[in-house]
């Protein structure tokens, strides 16, 4: 019987940092000292799982599509770069600090303002707002004085002075793109909500270099909107939790002509996880770049649409959305939790094991499997407790097939194949599984 989708109870976020946590997941970092507050550590199951989002997006943006080149840009740049940029002038926010237990807080952030006002009976004692920028210093050198730079706020602006290196050396001709994965750090003054607001984060992200053209640049925006929503849909997340939410002029990026959110519906609240903009000529403007058609001899400054997803955000949002309880199942007064992650997703892709460790001919032809299996899937091998626990820790960490080898498997070559979402069990030829498996991943 297949599990319906449902609403997360309260106390949602404290069921996925949990599981996060118990699981292998996610960490809090530096766990061991307490922690240090913004930063976090994928543990084996994250770290595939982050894996493959990415690989997934990379396919779709990069290898899918026969205008888009990757780059992989430094950290650290010239600070010249943040300059041109506007961030050492825009990349600000309003900082208050209360004034009865001097925790800070983004002025503009309503909500945690209020919520904080509750702690102290209802009432506020703020000081005034003071700008604060989001860039993180670094000090460079062996002497001193060291060389103040900045670890990266966005990876967005290693694409724009690479893009000359670019059309020099690829025969990219516009409209293209130039996609990049990375890390980017912001001194953000209220982390919170798990990683979803984080100092350390992983961005993906596209600039599409388009003719300055305010139609066709507008219809390309309108584009990527459909394509990206369409992406997570695709990979297993509810439509139906998924919306645009356009920027005001006023609350628009310094870089944006225009912009939007796309939000998903959160325990705590609509939350952009990716943004799309039209940033115009901002960039290449600044830094002073030009593009030269190559059969009309035309120079201009291409606008750009933009792509901006974060890694970190995505990955907790494909959990929130994947769990999922069914009582009935559970053992006892225990749930059983099922994480229905995409299977291309998903960290595991196949769990094999015998049907008693104790039997040696059913070990040594599931140890056989598996390693066969492992040659082309990311496959885990599980023989603790009884078959029905197996089942149980697999569902929860999301893997979408388990491969029971039984006594059955001795005699005709056969094994059992359990699926996650269904628990529909089906007889699969042993010399056929990989193929199987391969074919059930392509749909």
């Amino acid at each position: 019987m297949d599990v319906n989708k449902e609403t997360l109870s309260l106390g949602a976020m404290e069921k996925i940092t949990s599981l996060a946590k118990r699981r292998g997941f996610i960490f809090q970092g530096s766990e061991i000292y307490g922690g240090y507050q913004g930063f976090w550590d994928y543990g084996p199951l994250g770290t595939e799982l982050k894996k493959n989002i990415k690989n997934e997006w990379w396919k779709s943006m990069v290898y899918g599509r026969e205008d888009v080149v990757g780059l992989d840009a430094a950290i650290i740049m010239s600070p010249v770069v943040w300059d041109k940029s506007g961030h050492l002038k825009n990349f600000v926010e309003p900082l208050i600090e209360c004034k009865t237990c001097h925790k800070r807080f983004k002025a503009d952030d309503e909500a945690s303002v209020q919520r904080h006002e509750k702690e102290h009976g209802g009432k506020g004692n703020w000081t005034e707002p003071k700008t604060f920028n989001n860039l993180t210093e670094v000090l460079l050198g062996t002497t001193e004085p060291k060389e103040k730079a900045y670890l990266r706020g966005e990876i967005t602006q290693g694409v724009f002075v690479n893009f000359k290196n670019v059309t020099d050396s690829t025969r990219v001709k516009i409209p293209f793109g130039i996609a990049q994965i990375g890390k980017a750090f912001r001194n953000e003054i209220t982390p919170g909500n798990f990683t979803f607001r984080s100092r350390e984060f992983e961005q993906m992200e596209l600039e599409y270099f388009v003719k300055p053209d305010e139609k066709r640049s507008k219809e390309s925006f309108e584009d990527w909107k459909e394509i990206r929503k369409k992406w997570y849909e695709d990979l297993g997340i509810d439509g139906k939790k998924l919306r645009f939410h356009d920027h005001e002029p006023d609350k628009r990026a310094h870089y944006a002509r225009y912009a939007t959110d796309l939000e998903y519906d959160a325990p705590f609240g609509w939350s952009e996880f990716e943004g799309i903009h039209h940033r115009g000529d901002f960039d290449l403007g600044n830094h002073g770049l030009k593009y030269t058609d190559p059969e009309t001899g035309e120079e201009y400054t291409p606008w750009v649409i933009e792509t901006s997803g974060g890694v970190d955000r995505a990955l907790l949002f494909f959990l929130i959305d994947s769990y999922f309880e069914d009582p009935s199942a559970g053992s006892g007064q225990v749930a059983r939790v099922i994480l229905k992650l995409h299977p291309r997703l998903a960290p595991y892709k196949v769990a094999v094991f015998p049907l008693l460790k104790n039997k040696l001919e059913l070990v040594e032809k599931a140890r056989e499997i598996y390693k066969t299996l492992k040659k082309d899937l990311n496959v885990v091998w599980d023989d603790r407790g009884n078959i029905g626990k197996r089942y149980f820790a697999q569902d929860e960490i999301g893997t979408p097939w388990c491969v029971t080898v039984d006594f059955e498997s001795l005699d005709d070559g056969t094994v059992t194949v359990r699926d996650r979402d269904s628990a529909k069990q089906t007889r699969v030829d042993i010399d056929k599984l990989t193929n199987f498996f391969q074919t059930e991943l392509s749909k």
